[in-house]
C-alpha cells in the first residue's frame, strides 16, 4: 500500500461513533441535507428505510435530514405507494428531465435525482437494505458537516452472505478491488468502493459524469479523486449491511459494466464489442444469453440547461 494511502487511512477513515449525533447537528447550521433512495421493485424494504429516517433524523429535536426522496425507476410492485405512505416524496424517474429519454440503470436515477433535490449535501442510500440503521446516514453525512475539507464520503461495513460473515461483495473483491489497486492505487484504502451508501457535496456531484448503470459507484469514486484529490475523500464504518444478494449471472453483468467504466477512464478508447455473453443450462444444454454492457454516461449536471435555469431561479 502506498504511504499516501496509509496516511489517508489514519486521517480520513472513521467510525460512526467518532461523531456523536449532537456534534453533527451542531455543525449543520444552514446546510441542507437531501437523502435519495433509488428504487426498483423494493416494496419489501423501502418503507422501513424511509420510516427510520423520518422517525430518527427528521424530527423537531433531530432535524438532520431536510429532504427525503425516493426515485422510482419504473417499479411494477407497490414501491412508490409504500414509500409515500412511509413519508417519502416519490418521484418517477421518467418525469425528471423529460427532454432526455431515460435509459435503464441505477446511475441514470442518481444523475436525475440532482434535478429534483436541493440539498447542499446529497446522500444516496440503496433501497434494498434490511435491518436499516440511521447510522448509515449520520455516519456519511457527518464528515461533510463537520469538516469543510471533505467533499465525498463512502460508507464501509461488513457484508455477510447469508449467515456467513464477510463473504458479501463478490464483485468488489474479484473486479473492483484489483482494478483500483492496479490502476488507481490511491483508492486502495476504500473498504467498500462499490457500496451504494455515500454522500457528497452537490458542488462536486454536479461536476461529475454519471455512468448510467452498475459502473456508477466506481466511476464517481475515480472521477472524484481526479477532481478534488484523495484528501477530500473519506470513509466511515457504519456496522453491518444486509441486503438482497444477486445471482451469479447478474453479478457477471455488473462486473462487465464496472470493467467498461474503468476502461473508459483509463484510455477513453474504443471498445470493440461492448457486449457480454453468459450461459444458462436449457433443454438442449448450455444456451448462450448475450447482454449489452452499459456504455453510456450522463454529462455533469452543471452542463444541463434545465439544471442551470433552476439554479438561477
Amino acid at each position: 500500500m502506498l504511504e499516501e494511502v496509509e496516511r489517508w487511512l489514519a486521517r480520513r477513515s472513521w467510525s460512526v461513533s467518532d461523531r456523536p449525533l449532537d456534534r453533527v447537528l451542531a455543525a449543520k447550521r444552514g446546510t441542507k441535507v437531501s437523502v435519495v433512495l433509488p428504487a426498483l421493485n423494493e416494496e419489501a424494504t423501502v418503507g422501513d428505510i424511509v420510516s427510520v429516517i423520518r422517525r430518527e433524523l427528521m424530527t423537531e429535536s433531530v432535524p438532520l435530514v431536510d429532504e427525503l426522496v425516493v426515485i422510482d425507476s419504473g417499479s411494477t410492485d407497490r414501491t412508490a405507494e409504500v414509500a409515500a405512505a412511509a413519508g417519502a416524496r416519490v418521484v418517477a424517474r421518467d418525469a425528471i428531465l423529460p427532454r432526455i429519454p431515460a435509459v435503464p440503470g441505477k446511475g441514470e436515477v442518481l444523475w436525475r435525482s440532482l434535478m429534483v433535490t436541493s440539498g447542499d449535501v446529497v446522500c444516496f442510500v440503496d433501497a434494498d437494505l434490511r435491518d436499516f440503521s440511521a447510522d448509515f446516514v449520520t455516519g456519511i453525512v457527518g464528515p461533510l458537516l463537520t469538516d469543510p475539507d471533505v467533499d465525498f464520503v463512502k460508507a464501509m461495513y461488513d457484508r455477510p452472505f447469508g449467515d456467513t460473515p464477510g463473504q458479501g461483495g463478490r464483485v468488489t473483491e474479484l473486479v473492483a478491488r484489483p482494478l483500483l489497486n492496479l490502476h488507481w492505487p490511491q483508492l486502495a484504502g476504500f473498504v467498500q468502493p462499490l457500496g451504494g451508501e455515500y454522500a457528497a457535496r452537490r458542488s462536486l456531484l454536479e461536476r461529475l459524469p454519471f455512468p448510467v448503470g452498475y459502473g456508477v459507484e466506481l466511476g464517481l469514486l475515480v472521477d472524484a479523486l481526479h477532481t478534488v484529490g484523495l484528501d477530500a475523500l473519506a470513509q466511515v464504518d457504519v456496522g453491518v449491511r444486509k441486503h438482497r444478494h444477486q445471482d451469479g449471472q447478474a453479478l457477471g453483468r455488473m462486473a462487465a459494466a464496472i470493467y467498461r467504466t474503468a476502461q473508459l477512464r483509463l484510455s477513453r478508447g474504443h471498445l470493440v464489442r461492448p457486449r457480454l455473453t453468459q450461459f444458462e443450462r436449457g433443454e438442449k444444454g448450455f444456451e448462450p444469453r448475450t447482454y449489452a454492457v452499459d456504455t453510456e454516461e450522463r454529462p455533469p449536471m452543471a452542463e444541463i440547461a434545465e439544471y442551470a435555469r433552476r439554479r438561477v431561479a
